[in-house]
């Protein structure tokens, strides 16, 4: 068991014990103010009852018929004082009992006897002799049984009878009561015990497995550990499943870190060894030295390519939101864009000296406007048209097209090349992912889609890809329009 478990545990069972202590000082006070309660005497109509019985049997009976009776009477219990003022039974009377008895005597001998409940009443025996009858409401709880045998004698010795009589208080509670209460009271210590370890132990477990499961985390192993199939549904186990979605994240940063790594390392090494090999060249033919230098030209100016497109995407990917927002007129910005690729599919037309050139086509409204950064659309949206230039079919058309629909913009850049094969599309904004039917003879590091992606993303639009009918891709950019 950890620290935290023994913290739970002791802070319920601290809390128990407070409880217990308080709910059983409260019921010892009361006791002890029950005790310590000056004895009243009890005049309701059982008191009178039995007061009535008492002197009916002393009447017709005489003293021995009264003394036993007395045994009988416990609810409500029936005292009777000779002229001596000594209990027939031999039970000791309270001072302060003895006060109230004369002073109700008194006061029933000032108001008459024409009142209907007494708590005391004198009685006449057949001799003559006088005595005192009353019903105590306390005192008859304080006073042991005496038995019956014992009540017909003359008077009780000093410790004789069964039930020694302690004077004014009586013998206490019996021992099967104090074991009763001794079990009562150790079982209830116990269950206290048990459910506090109890529940200590399901809150500290899953703060362990958490634990565990962190300690895992830091030595690099991310594997999920609290699956669907965790049991319970509270915040403990919700905070497990979260864990593991972030460890599920994680994880996949990090496989996409190495992937990146990789295939940084293999984008890199490509003109690298194009440029060494020419070097090579030239230290062993130096006639051929103007070649030379145009291949080793090239193949730096697409490491700076490379090496340009990477800053950005790790610059959007540590910084996802916009920087700068300002407005920009997409139909001016994608006519420039559309204006380059029709340019540079002549040159490439030009180069290749035989059939029908690439057409691109572009139509838009009059205006419509976003807020964002300038620089970033253009590389986006660069990069998506660059890609339908590119990749689309000799003499085919790539039609650009830039809306205002509702309060959003979109542009459309279609194509009629080979397109994506159906099981690359959801991997076709990942870093350096390129599909089987585009990767061989064009030139790019599959960079393009990934940037667009991540600038849409932080212009809060949305880039969608989908394969023509007929053969061809479509790229359908949605951005928040500000208004024409």
């Amino acid at each position: 068991m950890g620290r935290l478990f023994w913290k739970f545990f002791l802070c319920i069972l601290l809390a128990q014990v407070a409880a217990t202590i308080g709910v059983g000082g409260v019921f010892w006070l009361r006791d002890q103010a029950r005790q310590r309660a000056t004895p009243a005497l009890d005049s309701g109509p059982p008191a009178a009852i039995a007061l009535d019985a008492a002197a009916a049997t002393l009447r017709h009976g005489g003293l021995p018929a009264l003394r036993s009776l007395l045994p009988d009477m416990r609810r409500p219990q029936l005292f009777v004082l000779d002229a001596a003022r000594h209990e027939l039974l031999g039970r000791a009377v309270p001072a302060e009992l003895m006060h109230a008895v004369e002073r109700e005597l008194r006061d029933g001998a000032q108001g008459g006897d024409s009142a209907v409940w007494r708590g005391a009443r004198r009685l006449v025996g057949p001799d003559g002799e006088q005595y005192i009858a009353f019903v105590s409401r306390d005192f008859g709880r304080q006073i042991g049984r005496v038995g019956r045998e014992a009540g017909r004698q003359d008077g009780l010795r000093d410790g004789a009878g069964p039930d020694t009589l302690t004077p004014g208080l009586g013998p206490g509670p019996g021992p099967r009561r104090r074991i009763g209460q001794s079990v009562v009271i150790g079982a209830t210590v116990l269950a206290s015990l048990l459910f506090a370890a109890l529940l200590a132990w399901y809150f500290s477990r899953p703060i362990r497995a958490l634990r565990s499961a962190f300690e895992a985390a830091a030595a690099g192993d991310l594997a999920p550990r609290f699956g669907p199939g965790a049991k319970g549904g509270d915040e403990l186990v919700d905070l497990g499943r979260d864990f593991d979605r972030m460890s599920a994240r994680l994880r996949a940063l990090m496989d996409g870190q190495r992937r990146l790594l990789h295939d940084v390392s293999h984008e890199l090494r490509s003109p690298l060894a194009r440029m060494q090999a020419a070097l090579g060249l030239a230290h062993q033919q130096p006639d051929k030295i103007g070649i030379t230098l145009e291949r080793i030209e090239r193949e730096s100016n697409r490491m700076d390519k490379l090496i340009g497109e990477l800053l950005t995407l790790s610059r959007l990917e540590a910084s996802p939101d916009v920087l700068r927002r300002e407005p920009v007129d997409l139909v001016e910005l994608v006519d420039g864009l559309v204006a380059d690729a029709r340019f540079e599919a002549g040159q490439a037309q030009a180069a290749d000296d035989h059939g029908v050139p690439l057409r691109v086509e572009f139509d838009a409204d009059d205006s419509v406007n976003v807020s964002g950064d300038p620089d970033l659309l253009w590389s986006a949206l660069e990069n998506v048209v660059r890609n339908a230039a590119r990749h689309g079919a000799p003499g085919g058309v790539v039609a650009v097209s830039v809306r205002a629909v509702g309060d959003v913009a979109r542009v459309e850049v279609c194509d009629r090349g080979p397109g994506i094969a159906p099981e690359d599309l959801p991997a076709i904004f990942q870093p350096f992912f390129r599909s089987g039917a585009s990767r061989t003879g064009v030139d790019g590091h599959g960079l393009g889609l990934a940037i667009a992606q991540r600038v849409v993303q932080a212009h809060d639009g949305e880039i969608v890809v989908a394969n023509r009918d007929g053969g061809g891709l479509r790229v359908t950019i949605t951005l928040p329009a500000t208004g024409r």
